[in-house]
């Protein structure tokens, strides 16, 4: 089997979300890299549903905020409905916070939509290679990088491709995290469930009343896209080849409708709940569903995933353009692994939540307590209330410069969120100019926030990306600056270092930059393409 004539910088392993999204952001960072994916196309079936506000501030610096947001559903879809049936009335809802409506922590609003409708935009995002019907089925690692054995389902040739590193977003059950023998922990397989997708007029009980989601006792229905389409999903039953999926979707439609739905596809999967042992194994990285499978309550799953790699992307564009030591991709399983965690304990929690609320009323209906009441829920206002998760995850490693400059034990971000300038948080969102935001200042380099910037004059000869700019005296206030002071921002919009004045030259800014990418030359790594 012949070695390919030609390697590339990162091999991805997976064509879904996190996979495609890893490649336009590597693609921005000018860091060559082969997508390989071993099914012939992008998934046909609508599968994640919401993408929640940190992603698409992520897609925004991508510029793709805007052609996902125009083929969403409307903003008032951000809302969960629980229902005996989906033709009878609302027993509980609750809103999906950052997506119902606009949160004044953010420059962008979530959206729900379909990830067969978000995948075409991300992989038009860019045109570097993509490969689909090619399979990687072997991996081997030397001191200078991987070498990838593929195997095309096509009918073409097996192929070895040399890889620097290997970035495998290849999903739950991940290939590559077999290959590397890397073990799991939590819960595990949760149990067989069956989505069908469906045509049917559901406009008299849900157009006046729209939700992404209506939880019913017979199972869970979806809209798919604003034009039209449904999805029901549940429990896969005991014989799924001989089911009556017509019969099940009209039980959970409502007696007396008359509604005829016309089943177009069916899809049995399992959902999975762990987090894996390590994020990392030398030059191979996991990321999304390859390490962390979470419960697909709340949408947290995918959303995670796209934080992965753009926790991930600028790392690697760092020690492969060589301005960053190899060492710096240790600090990626250091800070992503307890927010996968933390991930993992909110989306049992939210679906234990759903849970309940659907046992309750199964439980009245039963034993004929059932009013027209709306459903008894305190937390209703905390459906999906998870900001403090998604916005306020603070990340603490050799790559964020702490107080007293070592490392703690990120604390975890719970449901609430309260933005502050600490080192390890993401940039709090604060204008800077007419819809340009202080996470817009973040791209492909460091930047320097100062209420002074002429103060912060950049070394000569400095090796790293960076860009001073200025800050309003407002907002150097908000984040406890003084008129002499700086925040320090990473690529991913993490604070770096806060000065709240001007450090003595020797703590300053070469001092920060020196410390978290541990290279002070710009030779911490081979560059690209030598």
């Amino acid at each position: 089997m012949p070695v390919a004539d030609a390697g590339t910088a990162v091999l991805i392993v997976g064509g879904g979300p996190v996979g495609l999204t890893a490649r336009a952001l590597l693609a921005r960072w000018g860091v060559p890299s082969l997508l390989v994916e071993k099914h012939g196309e992008l998934s046909p079936f609508p599968r994640s549903r919401l993408v929640n506000v940190r992603s698409m501030e992520i897609f925004r610096l991508l510029g793709l905020d805007g052609p996902i947001a125009a083929r969403a559903f409307a903003p008032e879809y951000g809302r969960v409905r629980f229902r005996d049936t989906l033709c009878a009335p609302d027993v509980a809802t609750a809103a999906m916070t950052g997506v119902r409506a606009p949160v004044p922590e953010s420059p962008v609003t979530g959206v729900v939509t379909s990830q067969d409708r978000l995948e075409p935009t991300l992989l038009g995002a860019t045109q570097t290679p993509v490969r689909f019907g090619t399979e990687l089925v072997g991996l081997t690692e030397d001191p200078d990088g991987v070498v990838a054995l593929l195997a095309d389902h096509r009918g073409g040739a097996g192929e070895r491709v040399r890889a620097r590193y290997v970035l495998a977003a290849d999903g739950a059950h991940s290939t590559v995290r077999r290959l590397l023998g890397i073990g799991t922990t939590g819960p595990g397989a949760l149990g067989g469930f069956t989505t069908v997708v469906f045509d049917a007029d559901l406009r008299r009980w849900c157009a006046r009343q729209p939700a992404g989601v209506y939880f019913t006792a017979h199972g869970s229905f979806l809209p798919l896209y604003p034009e039209g389409g449904w999805a029901w999903f549940g429990p896969t039953p005991r014989d799924p080849a001989h089911t009556d999926w017509s019969g099940v979707l009209a039980r959970g439609l409502g007696p007396g409708t008359g509604v005829r739905a016309e089943v177009r596809r069916v899809q049995h999967w399992v959902m999975h709940a762990f987090v894996a042992d390590r994020f990392r194994r030398g030059r191979v990285l996991l990321a999304g569903d390859a390490v962390h499978a979470v419960p697909i309550v709340g949408g947290l799953g995918m959303n995670a995933g796209v934080a992965d790699v753009h926790n991930l992307c600028w790392k690697l564009a760092g020690v492969l353009h060589g301005w960053a030591d190899p060492r710096l991709l240790e600090s990626y399983g250091t800070e992503r692994g307890p927010v996968a965690h933390a991930t993992l304990r909110q989306a049992v929690a939210n679906a234990e939540l759903a849970g309940r609320v659907l046992h309750r009323r199964r439980e009245q209906l039963r034993t004929g307590a059932a009013t027209s009441a709306p459903a008894e829920i305190p937390w209703s206002e905390r459906f999906s209330g998870q900001l403090g998760l998604v916005l306020g995850v603070t990340y603490r490693s050799a790559a964020v410069l702490s107080g007293d400059g070592t490392p703690a034990e990120p604390p975890d971000p719970g449901t609430d969120y309260v933005p502050t300038a600490e080192p390890g948080r993401r940039v709090p969102h604060l204008w800077l100019g007419r819809d340009r935001s202080t996470l817009d200042a973040c791209g492909e380099w460091f930047t320097l926030l100062a209420p002074d910037p002429a103060a912060w004059v950049p070394p000569p000869g400095t090796p790293w990306p960076l860009r001073v700019e200025p800050l309003a005296s407002e907002h150097a206030d908000a984040c406890g600056l003084a008129p002499d002071g700086a925040l320090l921002l990473r690529p991913d919009g993490h604070i770096v270092a806060r000065w709240p004045t001007r450090p003595p030259a020797d703590a300053g800014l070469r001092h920060a930059l020196t410390a978290i990418t541990g290279t002070a030359t710009g030779t911490g790594s081979r560059p690209v393409g030598r």
